[in-house]
């Protein structure tokens, strides 16, 4: 019989916020986001006690101080993070070399063997948070079951500094009351869509036919079929592959005039040539991302023969993804961003075929 797997999840609290309070005392205590603290800034983490008033990641930070006037607005400090990441990674690493970083914040574990040989992964979460504080002065919260989808989910379940545990013989009924929204990979359009249809949690889910799911979801269809049933048979994988190299600005003002927009377009290609170049990527997918005033965003991709590495290639690309865009006074532009992707095998059988979608959080290829 095949042993069952014991997978961590491992999520930073708050963390670029928790970071500010550690290092500068006088913000314990106080509601704090880092970010950039203009007309056009946006939150890139808030402390739990912003939170409280409302404050979110993503926010604009006019907004966010609307809702918490005394926010305390804080530059991110991205080396910093990025030091104290590797910090946390080398405690991983004391337990198991399974060690899969979904960002700078978090990551998955497998310890079904382990290093330090202990037989209950509880007991390495547990202890690994404890490190965490005593080494760090940094809290985390971590999630405990046999499989990546459920221990994310578990992590999210006591934040922050709590440890939740989904058991195999558990998952069943933890899934069922879990609202859709919760699944990993389900995001605002699914969600909606998934309303639509009558399904509100993971009861109802499990309810639907593999062949109903996959002919409104497609591909994902069979993975929200297997997530109800608490399936998930995905590794933990240690070699990271960068799948993308993009950039994108908020504009210091909305713009809709053409030679605005083509002006922001040709800086964004140059930042982006810059990116590539430095990573060595290669890619043949361009992406072009628009935000509008009204924070409505599209976006527009293409897929050519060759590699899209220099500029005389990206810029002409990018030039024809933002025909397809439709801007005006009324509709001016916020954001402009561009990415460069490997494709997929299905971009590889419609090459060349324009592309268009709504981009929320999917941990697998549309």
């Amino acid at each position: 019989m095949t042993e069952q797997r014991k997978i961590i999840h491992i999520d930073m609290d708050a963390f670029f916020a928790s970071v500010e309070q550690r290092d500068r005392p006088e913000l314990r205590g106080l509601p704090v986001a880092v970010g950039h603290d203009g007309p056009r800034g946006v939150v890139s983490t808030a402390s739990y006690e912003a939170r409280r008033y409302g404050v979110r990641s993503a926010m604009a930070m006019a907004k966010a101080k609307r809702l918490c006037p005394q926010l305390v607005v804080v530059e991110g400090r991205h080396e910093a993070y990025k030091a104290v990441s590797q910090q946390v990674r080398a405690i991983f690493s004391d337990y198991t070399d399974l060690v899969e970083p979904l960002s700078i914040d978090e990551a998955f574990l497998d310890v079904t063997s382990n290093k330090r040989g202990m037989e209950l992964a509880v007991d390495i979460a547990r202890e690994i948070r404890r490190r965490i504080r005593s080494e760090l002065s940094l809290t985390a919260s971590a999630g405990v079951s046999y499989n990546k989808f459920l221990a994310k989910i578990a992590s999210d379940y006591r934040k922050p500094d709590g440890l939740t545990v989904i058991h195999p013989d558990r998952a069943a009924d933890f899934i069922a009351g879990l609202k859709v929204e919760q699944f990993w990979g389900v995001g605002p359009r699914t969600a909606e869509r998934m309303h639509y249809m009558g399904i509100f949690t993971g009861a109802d889910l499990r309810k639907c036919s593999l062949r109903h799911l996959t002919e409104v979801f497609g591909k994902m269809g069979r993975t929200y079929h297997d997530f109800a049933r608490g399936i998930d048979l995905r590794p933990v994988e240690t070699e990271y592959v960068r799948k993308s190299v993009g950039c994108e600005h908020t504009l210091e003002t909305d713009i809709s005039t053409r030679s605005a927009v083509l002006i922001e377009l040709y800086h964004t290609v140059l930042e982006l040539v810059a990116r590539i170049a430095k990573d060595g990527f290669e890619g043949r997918t361009l992406t072009l991302k628009v935000k509008y005033g009204d924070f409505t965003q599209i976006t527009r991709s293409i897929t050519v023969q060759g590699l899209l590495q220099a500029k005389d290639e990206i810029l002409p690309a990018a030039k024809r993804l933002l025909g397809m865009v439709d801007y005006s006074a009324t509709h001016p532009i916020r954001l402009l961003g561009l990415s460069v992707s490997n494709p997929s095998p299905e971009a590889e059988m419609h090459r060349a075929k324009w592309v268009e979608g709504y981009l929320e959080f999917e941990p697998w290829p549309d």
